[in-house]
Order: structure tokens, then sequence, then C-alpha cells
């Protein structure tokens, strides 16, 4: 029977990342670059540059003044936001050509992005965490269904006709325990151990749904939890968290935040939504 690990293992013929992102996220690591040399990195690829312009100019950052170099862009979101960002831009046109017969690519990347967008949201709310981070961990939450999907087809179709036949409002992920012996947080998170990820993101992967699982980043792990499922009222135009998974109580209170949060976090995805589709997907 096939381990989360397995599906990771050869992971590189499949998808691969930029190597913009590659070369962005070792000079972040390495102490003797400057924000010089991760701007000429970034400048390297046209179309990377392009749309990190178009990114730094959006409704997601509102400078004061238009950001018209690579160089100011790096100088005023910051070398490690940067990072964040190539990530957050390469994943989606990584898993483009993914085969995938099993749910809509459209409807997978406006979830993880609203999710994205939510917890960019909470971030600033709670004021300890880095948004940008969270931004990037909300998109790449449920990337460990696409390898599933690929990987295991015929498990995974059993594991959503579980979800879809069930009395019992089982969740995907426990449908997936049933049928694989894991998840795809798991699976989520051994990817980004393979693609060398940091740490932060990895927990947040591999733990929204079971967040006393998260050792390290405890607080960013709860706000990824989440923000999942506000997302997903954001999708269902609903306030009603009978619509939607459970909130873990634990969540609230490693985060600080109260349900009051839920409405506005909603709003103010439902209203970023298509602008950031455009921008990190180029869907129209």
């Amino acid at each position: 029977m096939s381990t989360a690990n397995d599906l990771v293992k050869d992971i590189r013929g499949l998808v691969t990342l930029p190597h913009v992102y590659i070369q962005i996220g070792r000079l972040v690591e390495d102490p003797k670059s400057s924000s010089a040399d991760i701007a000429k990195a970034a400048s390297q690829d046209p179309s990377f540059t392009l749309r990190l312009l178009r990114v730094a100019n959006s409704a997601l950052y509102r400078f004061p003044s238009a950001v018209e170099t690579v160089a100011k862009a790096v100088a005023i979101i910051g070398t490690s936001q940067i990072r964040n960002l190539a990530l957050s831009m390469s994943v989606a046109s990584s898993f483009e050509g993914l085969p995938n017969e099993l749910v809509s690519m459209d409807n997978f990347w406006r979830h993880s992005l609203l999710c994205a967008l939510t917890a960019r949201h909470l971030a600033r709310l709670i004021g300890r965490c880095d948004p940008d981070a969270l931004f990037t961990a909300g998109l790449l939450h449920d990337i460990g269904e696409l390898i599933i999907f690929n990987r295991l087809p015929e498990q995974a179709k059993e594991s959503l006709l579980m979800v879809l036949d069930s009395d019992e409002q089982i969740q995907v992920h426990q449908a997936e325990q049933k049928v694989l012996g894991f998840d795809h947080g798991d699976v989520g998170g051994e990817l980004a151990r393979e693609w060398h990820l940091p740490p932060l993101l990895e927990e947040c992967i591999a733990c929204h749904h079971d967040i006393a699982r998260s050792r390290h980043h405890r607080r960013e792990t709860a706000l990824i939890h989440l923000a999942n499922a506000i997302a997903i009222m954001a999708e269902l135009n609903s306030l009603d968290p009978l619509d939607v998974p459970p909130f873990d109580p634990a969540a609230w209170e490693l985060t600080g935040l109260t349900p009051d949060c839920i409405e506005p976090a909603v709003r103010e995805a439902q209203a970023a939504i298509n602008e950031v589709e455009r921008l990190f997907t180029g869907r129209q």
C-alpha cells in the first residue's frame, strides 16, 4: 500500500518549480547575498518579472506610488516576502499540466486563492504572523489533493464518493484517511519537504486539518485551519458555520481571534478574488 511519501518520491518527473524560484530561495538563505542579487535573479525571467510587477502594483499591496522595477519591488516588499511571492506565482503554473479528471482546476485554485486571501487578512488582524507567508500557506494548503488525484485516481474517486454518499457529513480528509491511510495534508507536507520549502509552510500544509499535530508553528497552522473554512463560506456566499467543516475550538484560542472576524474576512476575500485570480493563474 502506498504512503504519502511514496507519492512524492519522483515528483520531479511530474512537477518542477521554476528555476527563478529556486534561485531566489538560495539567495534568501545565503547571508552573503544582497537585495540587489535577489532582484537580479528575479529579473532573469521576463515572464516572472512581468507578473511580479503586476502583483506589486495590485490591490494586494496598495503602494502609494508605482513599482516600476524588480529592485524597487524587492526593496519595498522585502526579500523573504519576495521568495513567498515567487513560490505563490510559480505553483499554479507548475501544476497546470498535471493530468486530473476528478475536479475542476478552476474551482481548486479559486478555493486555494480564497484561502490565501483570508489567511493574509487574518494574519494582519492578529499582527503576530507574516501575512505574505500565510498567503502562500493558504494557497498551498490543499496541494496534496492534486498529487492524490493524479497518482491514485481510483482511490481519490472512492474518497470523494464517500463524502457525497455519507449521512455523517464526513470531510474529504477523513475519507482519505479511511481509504488511503493518509490524507492530502500528509501528502502536501511530504511535497513541501521534497521541495525544501520553509518549515512554516510545511507544517501549515501538513496539519491544517489536525492542528494538534502542529509543533513549531501552531498559531500559523491554526490560522490556515480557520482560513480554509472561511474560504468555503466565501465560495458558498454563506455566513452559517453549519455550512462548512467545523472550526476546531483550539484554533480560536491559538490565534486569539473570535467568530466576529468571519464576516469581514468573507467579504474581503470575495471583493479581491477576481483580480487575484487574474494575477496568479492568468485566467480572465
